[in-house]
Parts: structure tokens; sequence; C-alpha cells
């Protein structure tokens, strides 16, 4: 297996995990506690990756943590709940899968990314496989939720830019990164969480455990992968693996929920899953370097973001995620 292969592997990790958090919560969780679960996805992890590095930022890092948290999580986490609550699953997740387009836009405007009409073909390609395995007749649309959906989308989409603008500081792993960045989503979901949803709801063993996996299965290694894709593969590359949790999580309700999978949705998987596929090719290669100095075997794309030769969050389902 190439170096690009392995790292692709290793970053689509996330996407399938994050296909599991429906399931989990549904299963699990106490209900009508998402801004709680958001928290104790983000928090415990992040603190649970800060006890292990023992590094803290430094100097801008301080600011910039605080940024990339609000965007991959303080900010997402809530503006995803209010889609899910607001939206049928299905309208949520496909308001949620055109990532794809603003990660393209974003990278194009900050990291110097041109898009190609490949690359914009498979991402609205991509979108539209979602749509078929998640979006059911007669849908109804909330302008709030449908605001929300895209809000949460456009926060996402903008901390895979960032996170791969600004790389990380000299010394530090992705771990600790990605320690700070929960911490800090973590601490900004914690008032919010609070004020909506009052105090903590009685927990069981079943509730613990369900915690657990999402804290630390399906939030710091998840996020560890992903956050480690991003250094290493374009922008475009990353969001265009957001289509498997979609997939993922559909797969799940058929195999643990008994919920049924026709043509139409088998189409749309295969339709997804192409352009995840081809979201993965390069039309060309490079020796580049990464954000820590090491030289890449072959590289996606390269920009001059953070004054160093890069190559370059997002999820396809708003409500499994």
């Amino acid at each position: 297996m190439s170096r690009k292969a392995a790292v692709v592997a290793l970053t689509a990790l996330a996407p399938i995990s994050w296909g599991s958090t429906y399931f989990v919560t549904t299963e699990f969780l106490p209900p009508d506690r998402p801004l709680f679960t958001g928290l104790m996805r983000a928090l415990p992890a992040g603190l649970l990756l800060l006890a292990l590095t023992r590094k803290l930022p430094q100097g801008a890092w301080w600011w910039k943590s605080a940024v990339l948290g609000a965007l991959n999580i303080g900010a997402f986490f809530p503006l995803l709940f209010l889609a899910a609550y607001r939206l049928p699953g299905g309208v949520a997740a496909v308001v949620g899968s055109v990532g794809p387009l603003f990660v393209v836009g974003l990278a194009a405007l900050f990291l110097g990314e041109k898009p190609t009409v490949r690359t914009l073909l498979t991402a609205i390609a991509a979108a539209f496989g979602v749509s078929l395995v998640v979006l059911k007749a007669g849908a109804a649309f909330d302008t709030v939720g449908v605001l929300a959906g895209l809000l949460s989308s456009l926060s996402m989409s903008a901390g895979v830019v960032f996170t791969k603008r600004w790389g990380r500081p000299e010394g530090v792993g992705a771990l600790a990164l990605t320690g700070w960045q929960l911490t800090a989503g973590g601490l900004i979901i914690l008032p919010i969480a609070f004020l909506i949803e009052g105090a903590p709801p009685a927990l069981t063993g079943t509730h613990l455990a369900g915690y657990a996996y999402l804290a630390f299965g399906n939030t710091a290694i998840s996020y560890f992968l992903w956050f480690r894709g991003i250094e290493r593969l374009s922008a475009s590359s990353v969001t265009l693996l957001g289509p498997l949790s979609p997939i993922t999580a559909a797969i799940i309700g058929w195999v643990a929920l008994g919920q049924a999978l026709g043509a139409v949705q088998l189409l749309g998987m295969t339709i997804a899953f192409g352009a995840t596929l081809a979201g993965q090719l390069s039309p060309r290669k490079a020796k580049e370097v990464g954000p820590i100095g090491e030289a890449d075997a072959e590289s996606f794309s390269s920009t001059e973001g953070n004054g160093q030769e890069v190559s370059m969050d997002l999820e396809g389902s708003a409500v499994r995620r």
C-alpha cells in the first residue's frame, strides 16, 4: 500500500466512526440531551489528550486553538444539533452534505487550491448520492433548521481549511493539537448546554458506556486521525471522505435496527462512495514538505499557508456525526 493510500485509509476511519453516532445516541444515551452529548464527546476527550501530551498552546496558538476549536467543535456541534431538531434527518444530512463545496471555495480563497471541474463535479455527485440515501419523499423544510445546517457545514468547512492553513507549531504533535481543539470546543459548549438543557441527567451504566465510546473512540481517536489527514491531504480530498459517514450510518441502521435499504438507497450509496473514491485521485505527484518538516513521498496539493509548503471535516450527515 502506498503512503497516500495508507493516509487516506486512516483518515477515512474518522467519518466511518462518526457514522455510528446516531446508533449509539439512540440506543445507549438519554434522550433529548444533544448539547450535553456534544459536551461529553468533546471535553473529556480533550482533557484526556492534554493529560497524555502534557503540552499547552504557546503565544498565538492560544487564540488559534480557540478559533479552530470553535469552528470544528464549539460552533459546529450546537448548530448541527439545532438542524437535527428542526429538520427531518434526511433533510439535515443533505444540507450538511454541501460541505465539500464550501471547502472547495474556502480552499481556493485561503489556501490557493484552484478548484477543478472534476473536483466540483465530484462534490456535487457526493451530495446527490447522500440525498438518495437519506432523503425521504415529502420531507419538510424549516428555514431556521436549513440555515443552522448550512452554518454548521460552513463552520466545519472553515475548520478544515484553517487547520490546513495554520498547520501546527514546531515540536507539537497532531495529538496535542487535537486535544487543544477538543478542549476549547468543549468549553464553548459547556455554558450553552447548561443554559439550554439545565443540569446533567441521571446516568446509568449503559449511558456511561455510550458516552465513553463517543468521547474516546468516536471523538479523541477519530478527530486525531481527521486532523492528521488534513495535514497530509488536500482540502478537497479530506472533505470528500465525508460521505462515508451517512453510508456507514445507513448500513448500521440496516444491520442493527432493521431499517430497510431499497434500490434508490443502494444507488445513492454507490454514487456517494464512487465520488469519495474519485475525490482521492491526484492528477500529479510532487515532493513536498509537511507542517513538521517531513518530506512526503506523494502530494495532493500545495499552498503557502503558514509560511511553509504544506498539503491538505467534512462530515456528510448532520444527524449521524
